[in-house]
C-alpha cells in the first residue's frame, strides 16, 4: 500500500538509506534546547497524531489518512518533528502501520510539512489566525504529496508512468483531504487562540526569540 505511511519495499534502497539519514538530522534539530515545560503539550499532540493517522481510506492502490501537518508546525512548532516521532514509533510497533525500511522517509513526509509551516508563520503575521490554520492545513498537505510523489520518482520511474500512473492516483486521493485539514485546522487554531493563546506563543515575536536559542 502506497500512502504517507510507506510500506517496506515501495522504496528504493538508496532512498531509503538517504531519507533515514535526513530524518536522524530533522529529528536531532528538532529535540535541540527542548525543555521540560513543553513535554506535556508535545504528548498530548503525539497521541492526537498517533490515532488521527490511523484512519486509513483506500483509494485504488492508495490510502488516505489525516496528517496533520498544519496543526502541528502551528502549535508545537520546531517540536513538532518529536510528536511524529512518537506517534510513528508505536504506529510501526504496535499496528505494522508503514514500514521498517521506510520509518526515516515515513517521518520525513510529515515533518518537514509541519515544520515548513512552523517557518512560514514566524515571519509572515499579517494572516488572521483562522486563514494561518487554513493555509497551514492545506499546504502542509501538499508538500507532504510533493515530497511522496518525489521518493516514488526518485525510486522507480514506472510508479509515474501511465494514464492513471500510482503518482496521479496520490495527487487526486489527497486534494479533498486537504481541503478538509484546511478546515479543520483553521477552526481549531481560531479557537485555541482564543482559549489557550499561550499555546500559539511561538508564533509572537517573543515566540520567535524563545525559539531560535
Amino acid at each position: 500500500m502506497i500512502a504517507m505511511h510507506v510500506a517496506d519495499g515501495v522504496l528504493s534502497v538508496s532512498v531509503a538509506i538517504a531519507t533515514t539519514a535526513g530524518a536522524a538530522v530533522v529529528l536531532s534539530y528538532a529535540l535541540k534546547g527542548t525543555s521540560e515545560e513543553e513535554i506535556p503539550k508535545i504528548s498530548l499532540l503525539s497521541g492526537a497524531f498517533f490515532v488521527a493517522s490511523l484512519i486509513n481510506i483506500p483509494v485504488g492502490p492508495t490510502s488516505v489518512h489525516p496528517l496533520l501537518g498544519g496543526f502541528l508546525g502551528l502549535v508545537l512548532g520546531r517540536r513538532a518533528p518529536l510528536a511524529v516521532f512518537v506517534g510513528l514509533i508505536l504506529q510501526t510497533l504496535l499496528f505494522q502501520h508503514g514500514g521498517i525500511s521506510t520509518f526515516g522517509a515515513n517521518f520525513l513526509l510529515m515533518s518537514i510539512p509541519a515544520l515548513m509551516m512552523h517557518w512560514l508563520f514566524r515571519k509572515w503575521k499579517s494572516p488572521s489566525t483562522f486563514w494561518k490554520g487554513a493555509i497551514a492545513g492545506f499546504t502542509a498537505v501538499g508538500i507532504g504529496v510533493a515530497l511522496l510523489v518525489l521518493l516514488l520518482l526518485l525510486s522507480d520511474a514506472r510508479y509515474g508512468s501511465g494514464f492513471f500512473s500510482v503518482t496521479q492516483m496520490v495527487l487526486l486521493a489527497y486534494f479533498p483531504l486537504a481541503l478538509l485539514e484546511a478546515t479543520l485546522t483553521a477552526f481549531a487554531i481560531k479557537h485555541l487562540a482564543s482559549v489557550r493563546p499561550h499555546l500559539l506563543d511561538h508564533l509572537t515575536n517573543q515566540g520567535v526569540d524563545k525559539d531560535a536559542k
